[in-house]
């Protein structure tokens, strides 16, 4: 056999975590390529491609009972278009293309390619040895659709380098790119895949996507990337019926059909499909040094129900709804990657109250490192679409989210899923004028990046526009040339740097020692005020809020010392497009406590807070 037992067994079991070492097109030293492909119920399966014109073929052979069929083709070289030709039980014959392809056509060709042996020359090792998930450290991710950034810049490489100039400068940490493994539909944002393992031929080869990750690393940028193992698409020549049976899907359509997108559902209690995800998950860390994976549509994975009436699911084996084979999935997941990447995340994007999503796995957890705070977004933006005058009536949307904030480690996101579909941008959902509309969208940028959680920033968000995000356009870059645009990008940016320079912003988001309600209850006034701590109670942000029009002058606030603190952050301010109400210089102002006790602190200032604004005062203990 030209496998070995060893790998054979493996995947048969289901943890094989080099899969993509063993199964595809691999180029031999000697000349020729091998071929190895699973297809379990097939009565003959051969490779066709540009070296035997596409006719015929070269037969592959069973490798034992394995269901793996495997050859190699002398003649085959990297480069070289190809297509299994699977011929099922009955006779028809279908061609398809490699599930485990590491390089595809260019969409709309559908042929995979045999991938050259990497001759990428990695250049961050000073990144990954230093790369870290620890309690503390900063995260700050702006989330990516590579075609629509810029398109025009060209491929991998310049993208690499221009996005690492553009996420520098407003002092992101991470880009988390939207999914770049091949998918035939541009429309579908990545997210309906049919090459796992190819890194998508629209940018150009899996070597420049390793060049790209390798700039960004250089410059101090962390990747993460969009991972969908939930479904895939039903297109023929692809992953669908792959031997002529329901193979990676279920065969009954209650679970192998999603209601939703038309597509189909992965069969995980099937080793070897469970298998192709899990080695997957591993590819994209381990060979284009991903630092994390952010997980699509968890929740449509742990609900049998999801998306279904009575009748259209099948409950698990106790009568249940949850899915037990995606939560042992999960498990045996997240335990891989901590085992093989112990520094890189894993973030679930779920969307339901699932208990212990970022628990580890040994505390019964399913064990991802991060999970998206999706009722925190529902909350915030249905605030701040609300019109002022009738804020005080939803005073709890904004409060509501820290009764929850500690029970996992969130992100708090702002997706592309809130400015497509009829939803608008950012700065659309905001009431009022023109002034009042950007005061408000500068004053939720702040209170985004104030309270515990990661933030997560859609590509664009830097530069308000107006109108909702279209794939098949570009980035409004012009609004930078007005300054009302070109503040909001401004405040971004010191944001991310008061953040970066305060750790009592970040360095506790998961600790609820780290957060402390000064006022949470003042609802009249829609009214907000509270502390960050940093360890030990050296270092401490007063955090004061108005979301609405009526500037509120000499405010006092509450702080844990007297003496002096300092002006951080003030969304008012001329710089960033504001009125410059109380006169603030973000350089150079300072507030001096007394020992006045308020709001249950020893000590208070007194300052003016701006209309539909933030002010950030920090403090050193004495």
């Amino acid at each position: 056999m030209l496998l070995s037992d060893l790998d054979l067994h493996l995947f048969g079991e289901g943890t094989h975590r080099r899969l993509w070492e063993w199964l595809g097109a691999h180029v031999l030293e000697g000349g020729g390529v091998r071929f190895a492909v699973w297809a379990p119920n097939a009565a003959a399966v051969r490779v066709v491609g540009d070296w035997n014109g596409w006719d015929d073929g070269a037969a592959l052979e069973p490798q034992g009972a394995s269901g793996v069929w495997a050859g190699v083709c002398p003649a085959a070289e990297a480069g070289h278009r190809y297509k299994y030709a699977v011929t099922d039980r009955e006779g028809r014959t279908m061609l398809k293309a490699d599930p485990m392809a590491r390089w595809s056509e260019c969409p709309p060709a559908t042929a995979s390619v045999v991938a050259a042996v990497s001759s990428h020359q990695w250049a961050d090792h000073h990144w990954m040895s230093s790369r870290s998930i620890a309690p503390g450290t900063r995260l700050s991710i702006y989330e990516v659709h590579l075609g629509s950034w810029r398109p025009g810049v060209g491929g991998y490489r310049e993208l690499g380098e221009q996005l690492a100039d553009h996420v520098t400068a407003l002092g992101f940490t991470h880009v988390e790119l939207m999914p770049v493994a091949e998918h035939p539909f541009g429309g579908s944002w990545g997210y309906q895949v049919t090459g796992y393992y190819s890194p998508t031929a629209r940018y150009g080869t899996p070597d420049d996507l390793r060049a790209m990750i390798d700039a960004l690393h250089r410059r101090g940028v962390g990747v993460i990337l969009d991972w969908v193992p939930a479904h895939f698409p039903k297109d023929e020549w692809s992953l669908a019926r792959f031997d002529g049976t329901a193979l990676f899907e279920h065969a009954d359509p209650r679970q192998g059909e999603h209601p939703d997108w038309g597509t189909y559902v992965f069969n995980l209690g099937r080793k070897e499909v469970s298998n192709f995800l899990l080695a997957n998950a591993l590819y994209w860390l381990h060979e284009f040094h991903a630092d994390g994976l952010r997980v699509d549509a968890v929740a449509s994975m742990l609900y049998l129900d999801y998306s279904r009436k009575a009748g259209e699911w099948v409950p698990n084996r106790f009568g249940g709804r949850e899915n037990l084979e995606a939560i042992d999935f999960f498990r045996h997941l997240a335990d891989a990657v901590k085992a093989e990447e112990p520094t890189a995340m894993l973030v679930a994007e779920e969307s339901t109250a699932w208990p212990r999503v970022t628990a580890p796995t040994s505390d019964g957890g399913l064990g991802f490192t991060h999970k998206w705070n999706m009722g925190w977004m529902h909350d915030t933006l249905g605030y701040m679409r609300t019109e002022p005058v009738h804020r005080s009536w939803h005073h709890q949307q904004l409060t509501f989210g820290l009764l929850y904030a500690f029970s996992e480690r969130f992100v708090l996101p702002l997706s592309h899923d809130e400015v497509v579909h009829g939803k608008g941008s950012l700065l659309d959902k905001m009431p009022g004028d023109d002034w009042q509309r950007f005061a408000n969208l500068r004053a939720l940028y702040a209170w985004m990046w104030s309270l515990p959680g990661a933030p997560l920033l859609f590509m664009g968000a830097e530069l308000a526009p107006l109108g909702e995000w279209n794939e098949a356009g570009s980035l409004p870059w012009h609004l930078l040339d007005h300054s009302p645009h070109r503040g909001v990008r401004d405040l971004l940016a010191a944001l991310n740097r008061v953040t970066a320079a305060w750790p009592a912003l970040h360095e506790r988001d998961h600790d609820p020692m780290g957060f402390q309600w000064l006022d949470a209850n003042d609802r009249d006034r829609s009214m907000f005020s509270f502390l960050r701590w940093g360890h030990a109670g050296a270092t401490a942000v007063a955090c004061v809020a108005n979301f609405t029009p009526v500037p509120r002058t000499a405010e006092r606030v509450g702080l844990p010392w007297a003496g002096q603190w300092q002006l951080l952050l003030d969304t008012d301010a001329p710089a960033w497009g504001g009125s410059g109400f109380g006169g603030y210089s973000l350089d150079a102002t300072t507030f001096v406590a007394v020992d006045e006790p308020w709001q249950g602190q020893p000590a208070s200032a007194v300052l003016d807070v701006p209309p539909l604004g933030m002010v950030w005062l920090g403090g050193v203990r004495p």
